[in-house]
């Protein structure tokens, strides 16, 4: 096709359209703000003016669409780069390190996250018409994968609900449900349904991985974790492993020294009491581990989250 001084005119892209589309949106809902919280359950906006340094945080399972810009997680020794034609699954709650890598005041790191309800991907499983390809085992339960226009499309439709508050109850589930519909699609949806498909490895796995985030200030013992898989302790360590990038033991020393940098922000417990709580023996021990994830020793930490020039928490998942 040309146009009337004879060149071709450009080929469509919807995906471009609705990336701009989703991107304006999010910016209009947004103002300054940095984070938001939606009326629509699950769903959260959030938007970065410029790169930050890396943040420790808990990723709940999840699917981050970015409108515009470029962010990074480290998942153990796995690094993912998500922008404008990726997004980012995760299938369980994850320890990661994230950091925004391209955003400016002009051009704002613009980010859709949705809660992913397990009952729903369960339902949508169970109907025969879904193909989803079998996961390697050795595939860890955070993936990338293309942004299609038909998944902006749904993303969009969803921030338009919105400005009509009325609607949210009768449709957003219809539109979330068409979400993960669009992701267990695609290739990197196996992993989210071997998790949710019960007595799966992967989600005899998980299970594990549950009581530890609910059970992180108690003792453990990785003979009863086994049992709780209903799993040999060797075939335990090698699922986990592959899931999270770490060891049980591991996995549990970050849920608790995210817990305790929570209680601490929130809540004003000095470093002795934030680790008690949070399962450490040694306080000693407790300011060394703590040193070695964030930077810096607990209280300084904290300290420089609440000035007006530090980074917030990272916002995606439990804190």
């Amino acid at each position: 096709m040309k146009n009337r001084s004879g060149k071709a005119s450009p080929l469509p892209d919807p995906a471009r359209d609705l990336r701009t589309r989703l991107a304006r949106k999010i910016a209009l809902f947004m103002g300054s703000a940095e984070h938001r919280a939606t009326d629509i359950p699950g769903l959260s906006l959030h938007r970065r003016t410029a790169p930050t340094a890396p943040c420790p945080a808990t990723y709940e399972p999840s699917v981050i669409v970015i409108a515009q810009g470029r962010k990074r997680v480290d998942l153990g020794r796995n690094t993912y780069i998500y922008d404008a034609s990726r997004f980012l699954l995760t299938s369980i709650d994850l320890p990661i390190a994230s950091r925004v890598i391209e955003a400016s005041e002009a051009a704002p790191c613009l980010a859709f996250a949705l809660k992913i309800e397990m009952p729903v991907v369960r339902e949508l499983l169970s109907r025969e018409e879904i193909q989803v390809a079998e996961a390697p085992s050795d595939n860890p339960a955070m993936a990338t994968g293309e942004t299609t226009a038909e998944l902006l499309d749904a993303c969009c439709r969803l921030v338009d609900l919105l400005d009509t508050p009325q609607d949210i109850p009768f449709l957003s589930g219809l539109i979330e449900r068409e979400i993960f519909y669009r992701i267990l699609r695609g290739s990197e949806g196996a992993r989210l349904r071997g998790i949710a498909t019960l007595g799966d490895q992967s989600h005899r796995t998980a299970r594990a991985i549950a009581w530890i985030k609910a059970n992180y200030a108690k003792p453990l013992r990785v003979e009863d974790l086994a049992e709780i898989a209903g799993m040999g302790v060797s075939t335990l360590h090698h699922h986990f492993r592959a899931l999270t990038s770490m060891s049980p033991l591991q996995y549990r020393k970050q849920v608790r020294l995210q817990a305790a940098r929570g209680r601490m922000l929130t809540d004003g417990l000095d470093a002795a009491s934030a680790a008690f709580e949070v399962g450490y023996e040694s306080a000693s021990q407790f300011n060394r581990e703590y040193s070695r994830l964030f930077g810096q020793p607990p209280m300084r930490d904290i300290r420089a989250l609440r000035s007006t020039s530090a980074p917030t928490l990272e916002p995606v998942g439990n804190r």
